[in-house]
C-alpha cells in the first residue's frame, strides 16, 4: 500500500504552540511510530492496517523537553509510549491502551543521542538514553573504547531501550547481559527524576537502577545513564566445532561454562538451523566459540576450551585470529542478515517466529524434548508443516538461554490467528516445563498472559505501588508488566 493511500483516523490531541516544533501529527511519522518489528507487526502494516496509532509523535531535543511533553501529555489525560529505535518484538511500544485515556502521545527519544562525558580512570561513559548503537560506538570509538553490548537489534535499537527491557548482547557469558554494563541511571517520571548515584556497587536496600531495569517504560523515560566501558579488543580467535548431536554439543557447552574461561562467543546451534544459515550441512550441530581482549593473547584460553569440546567428540577443521573458519563466518552472516529477512518472509508467504528462554543444567534434556515436540505437534496441526530448530543463544554456569525458530508456510489472510495459535503453544509448552516466559526480548504486550503467571503475585502488588507512586494516572505505557489500580486518567482542564 502506497502512504497516500494509508488513512489513519483523526489526531485526537493537538499539543500546545510550545512544543508544536517537536510535535508531529503526521501520517508517515504515526504510523512509524504504531508498530514495533514482530512478525504480527509487519504482517499488519503489509496490509495497510494499522489498530493503535498514537495521536502525536514528540521528538524531544533534550531533557526540558521530554518534561514537557510528559507533563502536558498527563494534564491532557494522554497515554505516552515510550520509543527509541522501535525494535520491540513483543509489542512493547504498540499504543494499544485503555479507552479512559483521552489520546496517545509517542515520545521519541532518539534526539537525545550524545555521549556527554567519559571516565577515562573508572572505564564509564555517560551516554543519552536516545543514543542508537552505531552512534553510540562511533563516539565511545573516538577515545578507543566500547560498550561492547551489541543486540541482534543493535543497529536499529537505543541505550534506553535496552536498559528499560534488560537487554542482552550477542556476547554468549559473562557480561552479555546491559544489566551487568549499567552504573547509574537517569529518568523521567510524572513526579520528578528518577537518579541514582554512580557507584560500582551497593549494599543500600533495593537498587534504584534495577527497578529501571527491565521497567519497560512504565515507571519511567531513560534520558541518561552511566554505563561501563572497556578498551576495543585487538586480539580474537575463533573457531567451529562440530558435535554428532545438539545433545552432546550441549555437554561441551555445560562443561565451557562452568569452566571459567567465558568464552566471548559460545554458541550451540542444532544441525537443522547449521544448515538453513550454512553453518553445517545438516549432519552435525555446530559450535561457534570466541575469545577476545584487549589486554592478553587469548590463545591458551581457545586451546584449553577445544581440549573440553574434545572431551565431548567435538571436531574442527580449521580456526583463526579472526574467522574462525567457513562455519562461524556463515553463521556470522546469517545472525546479521537475520532481522532484515522479516519483511522478506511475509512477501513470500512463511510465518517466521522466535522464543528464547532460559532453564538450568539439570533440567534442561526434559525441557528441550518437551519443547520441541509440543511446538513441532502446534506448527503441523496450525501449519501443515514448518520447522523449529534450537540454538543457545547465552550460556550460564548453571543453565543454557535456549532460542527456537519457527519456519512454516502461512495462509494469505489468517497470517495472524496462524501466529497467534502457534505463539501460544510455544509459550505455554516453556511456562509448563519450567522456563521463563522471556530471556532478552522482553515482556511488551505479547507476553503478558504467561508474564502474570510466572509473576509472584505479591511482588506483583509491590511493582503495581511503585507505578502508582511514579505514575499515578498510569499514563506511562499501559498495559505493559502490570495493570495498575483502577483510577481515572486526567481529563483536559481537570485539576
Amino acid at each position: 500500500m502506497a502512504l497516500s493511500d494509508l488513512a489513519l483516523p483523526a489526531p485526537r490531541l493537538r499539543p500546545p504552540e510550545s512544543l508544536a516544533a517537536i510535535c508531529s501529527l503526521d501520517t508517515y511519522d504515526r504510523a512509524l511510530h504504531g508498530y514495533g518489528r514482530a512478525y504480527r507487526d509487519v504482517v499488519r502494516a503489509f496490509r495497510g492496517r494499522f489498530d493503535h496509532p498514537p495521536d502525536v509523535v514528540a521528538h524531544p531535543r533534550d531533557e526540558a523537553e521530554v518534561e514537557a511533553v510528559l507533563g502536558w501529555a498527563v494534564s491532557s489525560g494522554a497515554a505516552v509510549i515510550p520509543f527509541g529505535g522501535g525494535t520491540s518484538v513483543v509489542g512493547g511500544v504498540e499504543a494499544a491502551v485503555p479507552e479512559r485515556f483521552a489520546g496517545t502521545v509517542s515520545l521519541d527519544l532518539k534526539r537525545l543521542d550524545r555521549v556527554l562525558e567519559v571516565d577515562p580512570l573508572s572505564h564509564a561513559a555517560r551516554i543519552q538514553g536516545g543514543a542508537l548503537g552505531p552512534g553510540l560506538e562511533r563516539q565511545l570509538a573516538e577515545r578507543g573504547l566500547t560498550l561492547r553490548h551489541f543486540p541482534q537489534s543493535f543497529e536499529f535499537s537505543t541505550l534506553g531501550g535496552w536498559i528499560a527491557t534488560r537487554s542482552g548482547g550477542h556476547f554468549a557469558t559473562l557480561y552479555t547481559h546491559i544489566d551487568e554494563l549499567v552504573e547509574s541511571v537517569r529518568a523521567i517520571t510524572p513526579q520528578g527524576a528518577w537518579e541514582s548515584r554512580r557507584l560500582p556497587g551497593s549494599g543500600a536496600g533495593v537498587s534504584p537502577d534495577r527497578m529501571l531495569i527491565g521497567s519497560e517504560g512504565i515507571l519511567g523515560l531513560i534520558t541518561e545513564a552511566w554505563v561501563r566501558v572497556r578498551p576495543r579488543p585487538t586480539r580474537r580467535a575463533s573457531a567451529g566445532v562440530r558435535f554428532e548431536r545438539f545433545e552432546v554439543g550441549a555437554e561441551a557447552v555445560r562443561a565451557l561454562s562452568q569452566s571459567g574461561l567465558y568464552p566471548s562467543n559460545c554458541r550451540l546451534i542444532d544441525a537443522q538451523e547449521a544448515a538453513v544459515t550454512g553453518a553445517g550441512d545438516g549432519s552435525h550441530a555446530v559450535l561457534v566459540l570466541g575469545f577476545e581482549s584487549a589486554d592478553h593473547d587469548v590463545e591458551p584460553w581457545m586451546s584449553r576450551a577445544l581440549e573440553l569440546c574434545s572431551d565431548h567428540g567435538g571436531r574442527w577443521e580449521r580456526r583463526g585470529s579472526r574467522g574462525g573458519g567457513d562455519a562461524v563466518g556463515s553463521w556470522r552472516d546469517a545472525f546479521l542478515r537475520a532481522p532484515y529477512l522479516r519483511d522478506t518472509f511475509v512477501a513470500i508467504g512463511v510465518l517466521s517466529e522466535t522464543f528464547e528462554t532460559a532453564i538450568t543444567w539439570d533440567r534442561f534434556p526434559r525441557f528441550h524434548e518437551s519443547v520441541l515436540e509440543r511446538t513441532r505437534d502446534a506448527v503441523e496441526q496450525i501449519c501443515g508443516q514448518g520447522t523449529v530448530t534450537c540454538r543457545f543463544t547465552h550460556v550460564y554456569p548453571d543453565g543454557p538461554a535456549p532460542y527456537y525458530t519457527i519456519l512454516a508456510p502461512a495462509r494469505r489472510g489468517s497470517e495472524l490467528e496462524q501466529w497467534a495459535e502457534i505463539k501460544a503453544a510455544a509459550s505455554e509448552a516453556v511456562l509448563a516445563a519450567g522456563g521463563t516466559i522471556t530471556h532478552h526480548h522482553a515482556v511488551g504486550r505479547d507476553h503478558r498472559p504467561w508474564y502474570d503467571r510466572q509473576r509472584p503475585v505479591p511482588f506483583a502488588q509491590a511493582l503495581r505501588a511503585a507505578k502508582a507512586a511514579v505514575d499515578p494516572t498510569g499514563a506511562l505505557n499501559p498495559g505493559v508488566l502490570i495493570d495498575p489500580d483502577p483510577a481515572p486518567a486526567r481529563t483536559p482542564g481537570s485539576a
